[in-house]
């Protein structure tokens, strides 16, 4: 072989190698940069991307003062402190200045979450305040950012609590407003997603970056008037200390419209300091979560049902015997001696149980058969919605029993005793909503505690009002407004306001326990309208007191009625008239 063939070898052969390994090349590179792009790409942009919730502000909670609107639940801005375990240079430094200025609101484990390096997100400190975040962001401290939060603030501490309910350190409501309309304070998150670097300064802008804005929650108004709920539990805490009740509740509504004007429960508790309550009870409604037999406030409804269907008027009488037996069973009047032939007047100023349960033989014809019990359901539970829930915009609310006619225990002796309000289960609200359909005319309103909402402008947009159901003839309930109104002359009207049109009715509930009705203790409840004359009613206030092992009756609540309807003359400015 020649020299020229040798060399030529050569050449060749480093050609072909130089061709080979720019092949390699070549082909590494195509497989990093075409097959393995969307890899790398990910990777990338898990390394350069950032996104941070933006978190929606929580609506606040507006009750009435008089014409303007007033916060009952309110935000104060907090902040999240996070890191960045990635990109924190100074660890020590970090955990050094966030205990000096944060104190107890840092993570007891920050050094295990700042040194997990592998991720990109540790939450190490909560609930700061502005002042501190401020003072932290001085320190500039590499990898570590902030998210704006809102906590949960009452300034008028324990006013209206089992309407307001709560937020719990999770961000979600619970209880009252809070939780019920949840979804609606909440709001909607909102994000930002953007390439950035080591700094988390934004790099580029482009189809990459994602802006969400936060939609808040809905600013909601209630139909309670702070005044108005203010003083109802000022009233329950003076008059239960009066009378020994250890519980009390006051609904305070108007009858023209069903709004709750005040739902005050006592004991309360205060939503900003939970860790203080030690009986969980004091979380729940009375006044919707609690049903209880109301006893004789429901001779109204009673009287109501015949009257609307013809078969009674105030003038009609029987022969009371202070005793009426059914089968088996003695029915018997707490107020003994108003013998003889009396008139439907004086059985309700009296509250004879016997002249009522006569009432329910005059529905059948002169028995309790199962037209009686027919018409009497009807009237109860369809009508005047008594056991079935009301539909009011507040978590919790109990649906209560009205044992229905056509069942084994709905039978005559059952039907009897629910004349006089025993042997039924129902709510105070919806007794309350039942007597205002009684004295306004004969509408149902479905009962409500939302007035709307508040626009940025402050102004408060109505909700939808609720069109009321006519329930009784007008002419009913003209008879039945009068017959409560002179049942209160006849014994309790000593303190109220000369001019105006008030009356009421008392119930004393004999409670059960063990199944069987015990006498010394019962629970006693006062249901009443007031108002202008000639006009229906401007409120109709239940009040209820109970204490174990203690017999409080309905007399005992009347003097919060009284002190309540008179203050609400003077606040409502209603013009008397003369008698």
């Amino acid at each position: 072989m020649n020299r020229s063939t040798k060399t030529m070898s050569r050449t060749q052969l480093l050609a072909i190698g130089t061709f080979v390994i720019m092949a390699a090349f070549v082909l590494r590179l195509f497989y990093l940069q075409v097959i393995q792009y969307n890899y790398f790409a990910a990777m990338s942009d898990k390394e350069q991307s950032r996104q941070w919730k933006l978190p929606a502000v929580r609506g606040s909670i507006y009750a009435m003062n008089g014409d303007a609107p007033v916060q009952l639940a309110m935000n104060e801005t907090r902040y999240t402190v996070w890191a960045d375990p990635k990109v924190v240079e100074e660890p020590e430094k970090v955990i050094e200045v966030l205990k000096k200025v944060a104190g107890g609101t840092v993570r007891g484990n920050i050094a295990e979450l700042l040194a997990k390096k592998e991720t990109r997100y540790q939450i190490v400190a909560t609930k700061v305040s502005y002042k501190q975040a401020e003072m932290i962001k001085k320190e500039k401290l590499y990898g570590i950012g902030f998210e704006r939060t809102e906590q949960r603030v009452y300034p008028e501490g324990r006013l209206g609590s089992q309407i307001l309910g709560f937020v719990n350190d999770d961000g979600n409501g619970q209880y009252g407003i809070e939780g019920a309309l949840d979804s609606r304070l909440k709001g909607t998150d909102g994000l930002i997603k953007t390439v950035a670097d080591v700094r988390d300064v934004p790099l580029t802008i482009g189809k990459e970056n994602i802006n969400i804005p936060a939609k808040n929650g809905d600013d909601i108004v209630l139909t309670i008037d702070r005044n108005i709920q203010h003083q109802a539990e000022r009233v329950l805490q003076d008059n239960m200390k009066k009378i020994g009740a250890k519980s009390g509740s006051m609904l305070v509504m108007n009858p023209r419209n069903g709004k709750i004007f005040a739902m005050a429960n006592l004991p309360s508790y205060d939503p900003a300091n939970l860790a203080t309550i030690t009986d969980l009870s004091v979380l729940n409604n009375n006044i919707i979560s609690r049903p209880y037999e109301p006893a004789s406030v429901i001779k109204t409804l009673t009287m109501s049902t015949a009257v609307d269907k013809g078969v009674m008027t105030p003038d009609s009488k029987f022969n009371n015997t202070d005793f009426v037996k059914i089968y088996d069973r003695t029915i018997t009047n707490a107020s003994k001696g108003q013998t003889g032939v009396i008139s439907m007047q004086h059985v309700l100023n009296w509250s004879l149980n016997t002249g009522t349960v006569e009432v329910a033989k005059w529905l059948g014809g002169g028995e309790i058969n199962q037209a009686a019990r027919d018409t009497m359901y009807s009237y109860f539970h369809d009508k005047f919605g008594l056991g079935k829930k009301t539909g009011i915009e507040l978590v919790g609310e109990a649906e209560g029993t009205v044992v229905p006619p056509n069942t084994v225990e709905g039978n005559a002796v059952r039907y009897a005793n629910m004349t006089f309000g025993q042997g039924l289960n129902v709510t105070p609200l919806q007794v309350a909503s039942a007597f205002s359909s009684i004295v306004n005319g004969g509408t149902y309103y479905q009962p409500s505690i939302i007035e709307g909402t508040l626009d940025a402008a402050g102004k408060v947009n109505e909700a939808s009002a609720k069109n009321g159901t006519q329930i009784l003839k007008k002419s009913t309930s003209d008879t039945m407004r009068d017959m409560i109104h002179k049942a209160r002359q006849s014994f309790f009207a000593d303190g109220d306001r000369s001019g105006y049109m008030i009356g009421g009715k008392t119930g004393t509930a004999q409670t059960i326990e063990n199944g069987k009705y015990v006498f010394e203790q019962t629970e006693g409840t006062y249901l009443g309208f007031g108002g202008e004359k000639g006009k229906a009613p401007n409120y109709v206030i239940l009040v209820t007191y109970a204490a174990p092992k203690r017999a409080i009756t309905g007399n005992d609540a009347i003097p919060s009625f009284t002190q309540m309807s008179n203050w609400l003359i003077d606040y409502f400015k209603l013009q008397p008239k003369g008698r």
